[in-house]
């Protein structure tokens, strides 16, 4: 198969775990010797609109598209421009246009579409008006709130909040038309698209995202010293960040807190960890550094205050048999499992985060006995099984639409 992939963001570009399940999609479908590119984005470098390049195995069309400023940028500029970027994103021609060249030049039997938001809402149109047979793969609430983040405790929004929601929901599920296949990673996602009457014609499946093959040997006899907690992510206030911090520094217990990520909430973590010997902060990491933190790590902290549909960094730490402390919210609860491989809190409540660091600090000898069994919480989700029934979809999509 010729498959075309479409992602807002793909490395070195990124935000978070969608691009990274984007990156091992392409991996497990070139590994499986199908043709593949990408169509994503790419900052304004002053170069061509439009520029091809080969990776080991897919190519990679990168495009501008001109708007107030890159999908990256976003937490820089008020409300009023960021209203501005969206209708310009979904309405804009130019990205239409643009894409509607690629794929006329590719001719795809196919085309997966991941995060829109920054690349072109009016994409699913052209993959549509071409007869393409077209998948989407659903990664966050987007679709349903501009952010993308609905935050516990606030489902009830304002009432002029709620019709500028009501017109935005409106107008994606319009440009979306009918995807033939929509793939969701948890049951959770699936259930709010459906509530707001998203992708009524489409078929709909749930595929929990795949877990990376790390190439790393269980540690077996946990490693001497302070009990270790490991925070990877985005530092943002709906991530939890400042609620760790705070539940770290109150718990009492011998630990230390190791942090890992970027964002606009950098400079309280650097002052936390000037300020805190117990804290450690590293930046930004790759995925080698991530494997060395993950073989280092008791636990990893999971504090989100906003609905979450299936992190990534779950996956990877499952995989890597470490436990996890996660806030029981949105799509959380269907990866952790309470007391087999970690333990789920009370969302935005300091107090039952706490508890649950000092409980499975208490059990950290146990649980570096139960790797194994921590890992195997995640065997279902192995990348290998993905890929089969990834393309075993795609195809019957595909034979589908010829028989009709």
């Amino acid at each position: 198969m010729k498959i075309g992939i479409v992602s807002n963001l793909y490395p070195p570009y990124v935000r978070g775990g969608a691009e990274h399940v984007v990156v091992r999609t392409v991996e497990a479908l070139t590994s499986k010797r199908h043709d593949v590119f990408v169509f994503t984005t790419k900052p304004d470098d002053g170069k061509d609109e439009l520029e091809v390049g080969l990776n080991a195995t897919e190519r990679i069309y990168r495009f501008f598209p001109k708007n107030f400023y890159y999908v990256l940028d976003d937490y820089k500029h008020s409300w009023l421009i960021r209203l501005g970027w969206h209708i310009r994103d979904a309405l804009c021609p130019l990205r239409k246009r643009v894409f509607g060249k690629v794929v006329d030049r590719e001719q795809p039997d196919i085309v997966m579409t991941h995060n829109l938001k920054g690349i072109g809402l009016r994409i699913p149109r052209v993959i549509q008006g071409r007869g393409i047979p077209h998948v989407h793969v659903v990664h966050d609430l987007q679709l349903i709130y501009p952010s993308g983040l609905l935050f516990a405790g606030k489902e009830k929004g304002k009432w002029y909040e709620n019709v500028g929601y009501w017109v935005y929901r409106h107008v994606c599920r319009f440009l979306f038309g009918k995807p033939d296949l929509v793939i969701f990673p948890s049951t959770f996602l699936k259930n709010e698209y459906l509530k707001y009457g998203f992708f009524g014609k489409s078929e709909i499946v749930v595929m929990p995202n795949p877990a990376p093959e790390f190439d790393m040997t269980l540690k077996g006899e946990r490693r001497e010293g302070r009990f270790r907690l490991l925070f990877v992510g985005q530092l943002e206030v709906h991530k939890g960040i400042h609620l760790l911090l705070d539940a770290f520094q109150q718990a009492d217990m011998d630990a230390r807190l190791i942090i890992a990520g970027e964002g606009r909430e950098r400079e309280a973590v650097d002052a936390a960890a000037s300020a805190h010997q117990r804290i450690t902060y590293l930046g930004y990491i790759g995925m080698d550094q991530l494997i060395q933190c993950l073989e280092h790590a008791d636990a990893l902290v999971v504090p989100s205050l906003c609905y979450e549909n299936s992190p990534t960094v779950i996956y990877e730490a499952l995989q890597a048999g470490v436990p996890v402390i996660a806030a029981n919210i949105g799509g959380v609860g269907e990866l952790v499992q309470d007391g087999v491989n970690g333990y789920l809190f009370t969302p935005n409540d300091i107090e039952a985060l706490k508890e649950a660091m000092v409980r499975i600090g208490e059990q950290k000898e146990e649980f570096a006995r139960q790797q194994e069994r921590t890992r195997a919480t995640v065997k279902d989700y192995a990348l290998e099984v993905y890929a089969e029934e990834l393309v075993t979809r795609l195809s019957t999509v595909i034979r589908k639409q010829k028989s009709e």
